[in-house]
C-alpha cells in the first residue's frame, strides 16, 4: 500500500483516483484553491490530515479517517460516499454528509448545519453535535451515546433508533416514521409532530406542545417535563411516570399518568375517543 505524508496539497482533484494508499499528515489547503482533493479514491486511509478546502471526499468507497480535521472552509466534505469509517474526526464545515450509504462516525464532534441528508445506513457512536436539520430525509440511521444541539433534526427521518443519548433539539422528528428512541433526554418544542410509529422508552421529554398529530405514537415508562398542550390530534399509547402538566384532544389510544394537570377536551375537529387514566396507586 502506497503512503502519502507529510506533504501540502492545493490543487484541483489533487490525489483524484487515489486508490490502496495511507494519506497520513498531510494538509489541504493552498493558493491554488483547489477542490475535489480525493475524488473518486478507493480502498484508502486518512490519518490527522487537515482539510482546509471543499468537496474534498466525494465518490469515495471503502476508506477510513482517522483523527482529522474539516474546517469551517471545507463546505460539502463527504457526498457520495459509501463504505467509510471516520474515527476521531472534527467537521466544522457546512454541509458535512449528504446523500452517504453506510458510513459510521465514532466519537467524533460536528458544527455542520445540515449534517447528513439524505443518506442511509448511518451509525453515530458517540460524540457531539450541532446541527440545524440534522440528518433530513435519512434512512437507517442508528445512534448511540451522543450529545445533540440544534433545531429540526431527524426530520423525514425512516428506520431510525437512538440510545443513551441527550438531543437539545427544537421540532426533532418530524413526519418521522419507524423511529425508537430509548433511555434519552429529549428537549425542545413541538416534538415528533406529524411522526409515524414513533416509539420512546424509558425517556425524559421537556417541552411545550410535545407529540401532536402522530400516528400510532408509544410511549413506555417516560417523564415529562413542562410538558403543557400533549397529544393533540394523536393516536396514541403512553405510559407516563410521574405528571404531565396537560393533555389536549387525543383521538385514540389510552394515556395513563400518576397526575394529569388539565385535561381539555374541546373545540376539536375531530372526535376524540382516547382513555385518559390516572393511577391510584402512582409508581415511585
Amino acid at each position: 500500500m502506497k503512503t502519502i505524508e507529510n506533504k501540502t496539497f492545493g490543487e484541483e482533484r489533487a490525489l483524484y483516483n487515489l486508490t490502496d494508499a495511507k494519506v497520513l499528515n498531510c494538509k489541504f489547503q493552498g493558493e491554488e484553491d483547489g477542490e475535489s482533493a480525493l475524488k473518486e479514491c478507493r480502498d484508502f486511509t486518512v490519518g490527522n490530515c487537515e482539510f482546509y478546502l471543499r468537496y474534498p471526499l466525494w465518490h469515495g468507497k471503502n476508506f477510513s479517517v482517522t483523527n482529522s480535521c474539516f474546517t469551517e472552509t471545507c463546505r460539502a466534505a463527504m457526498w457520495y460516499d459509501s463504505g467509510a469509517e471516520f474515527t476521531d474526526c472534527k467537521f466544522n464545515g457546512i454541509k458535512a454528509f449528504r446523500e452517504c450509504n453506510d458510513v459510521t462516525l465514532e466519537n467524533c464532534s460536528a458544527n455542520s448545519p445540515e449534517l447528513g441528508w439524505k443518506s442511509c445506513g448511518i451509525t453515530l457512536k458517540g460524540g457531539t453535535y450541532v446541527s440545524e436539520y440534522f440528518m433530513f430525509d435519512s434512512r437507517g440511521v442508528t445512534v448511540s451515546n451522543i450529545e445533540f444541539i440544534g433545531k429540526y433534526s431527524f426530520q423525514y427521518t425512516q428506520d431510525v433508533e437512538i440510545r443513551d443519548s441527550v438531543l437539545d433539539t427544537k421540532d426533532a422528528f418530524w413526519h418521522a416514521n419507524n423511529v425508537t428512541v430509548k433511555n434519552c433526554v429529549v428537549k425542545g418544542e413541538y416534538l415528533g409532530w406529524y411522526s409515524q410509529n414513533l416509539t420512546l422508552i424509558n425517556c425524559k421529554i421537556i417541552g411545550t406542545q410535545p407529540l401532536c398529530y402522530c400516528k400510532n405514537l408509544t410511549l413506555v415508562n417516560c417523564t415529562t417535563e413542562n410538558c403543557d398542550l400533549a397529544f393533540e390530534y394523536s393516536d396514541v399509547n403512553a405510559e407516563i411516570i410521574g405528571s404531565i402538566l396537560s393533555v389536549k384532544n387525543p383521538v385514540s389510544g389510552q394515556i395513563t399518568a400518576d397526575e394529569i394537570g388539565e385535561t381539555i377536551l374541546e373545540n376539536s375537529v375531530q372526535s376524540t375517543n382516547c382513555k385518559i387514566l390516572i393511577r391510584k396507586n402512582p409508581q415511585k
